[in-house]
């Protein structure tokens, strides 16, 4: 295990401070818990809540921002727009919206589509929204202007952070991500606010980028997908992939000529054609169980001190799946191996060789 990714207690904990933490986290049978109110809500169902984070994800030019311009223009007038309701209390009716990727033009421009879509003046500014552009600072520095907004604007209850892969330094170091998350759960839980995130996605599947997707995979309320329409490149699709309750209809936005998403209206995803359906494309997430890619590795990695390079457990995890599941090939294998290491089953440590994460991942 890469020792710089071991976390250092660089000073003994203060034992008051832990006692404390410890008994402030007790759970009690008496006691009533507040589950957060419902912030954000796509055709009634609820996919937001305070004390909670959630995320968008999709690859380059399919539309992220223009989707999450939505979500915060529906908050700020307190109409549906697309299909997003957005409901902030009274005291707690304000936006943070922070850009780390575009510059204060492009930022600008994006300020403005979102008060358009919320039928607000054009050229003027509103007290309920804070919108900054965080591009030219550190990923440190970014964590710490967000902190400040945070600490010292009353009525925030919503925060938009486009994209949460600026706050890293490394975006395939597994201790920043667990860092990172942590700092989005912390904020949410102290604030008792509502976070949205953005981060791309892999180009290769459908994955959310480094260990900071599997991080927010992991621990985000819902995710949300935004792609292009197979069938129509100038339509977006809208979909749940991860939700901790009911899942929303998928539904499209298209851009009109005052450059703001409008809904398609009675949206097919993929129409039937004649014919043989065509074969899905293979997924390891919805195609493998946790159970079969758990025995696979076990049988591979048969000790802690199995270690193999590329080929080598490529042509092991052909064998292995293949006698499990009937049938499998090299190209599978490729996209197993990806999925693998995107949820840190399988981790490269002494140089190029792979080696599985017993017990050191989250399904």
């Amino acid at each position: 295990m890469d020792k710089a990714n071991i976390p250092i207690l660089t000073q003994p904990p203060n034992k008051d401070d832990v006692v404390k933490k410890w008994h402030e986290s007790r759970i009690s049978m008496t006691e009533e818990y507040d589950t957060g109110a419902v912030v954000i809500q796509v055709d009634g169902i609820p996919i937001g809540t305070f004390g909670n984070f959630s995320a968008s994800i999709g690859k380059a030019k399919s539309k992220k921002t223009f989707n999450v311009s939505a979500i915060t223009a529906a908050a700020l007038s307190g109409e549906k727009v697309l299909t997003y309701e957005v409901c902030l209390p009274e005291g707690k009716n304000k936006i943070l919206y922070v850009d780390t990727e575009q510059s204060k033009a492009h930022s600008k421009k994006t300020l403005a589509r979102i008060l358009a879509l919320a039928n607000l003046p054009d050229g003027t500014d509103t007290d309920r929204l804070e919108f900054l552009s965080l591009r030219k600072y550190t990923p440190k520095e970014r964590i710490e202007i967000i902190e400040c907004a945070l600490a010292t604007t009353e009525g925030i209850g919503l925060v938009i952070i486009d994209g949460v892969r600026d706050l890293l330094f490394d975006i395939n170091a597994p201790l920043e991500a667990t860092q990172i998350t942590s700092i989005l759960m912390r904020w949410t839980d102290e604030y008792q606010i509502h976070i949205h995130t953005i981060l791309h996605q892999n180009k290769g599947d459908e994955n959310a980028r480094g260990h900071i997707g599997t991080e927010i995979n992991n621990k985000a309320a819902t995710v949300i997908q935004v792609e292009k329409d197979k069938v129509d490149e100038n339509i977006s699709k809208v979909s749940a992939v991860l939700t901790r309750a009911q899942t929303f209809p998928t539904f499209a936005f298209r851009i009109n000529d005052h450059i703001l998403p409008e809904l398609v209206e009675d949206y097919v995803s993929e129409p039937k054609k004649a014919g043989r359906p065509s074969k899905k494309e293979f997924d390891p997430y919805f195609d493998i169980t946790q159970k079969q890619h758990e025995t696979a590795l076990e049988r591979i990695f048969p000790t802690m001190f199995d270690e193999f390079n590329y080929e080598d457990f490529q042509n092991r995890l052909v064998e292995e799946l293949r006698t499990i599941l009937g049938s499998f090939n090299k190209n599978k294998a490729a996209a197993e191996i990806t999925f693998l290491r995107n949820k840190r089953m399988v981790v490269q440590d002494n140089g190029k060789l792979y080696r599985y994460n017993r017990g050191g991942y989250r399904y």
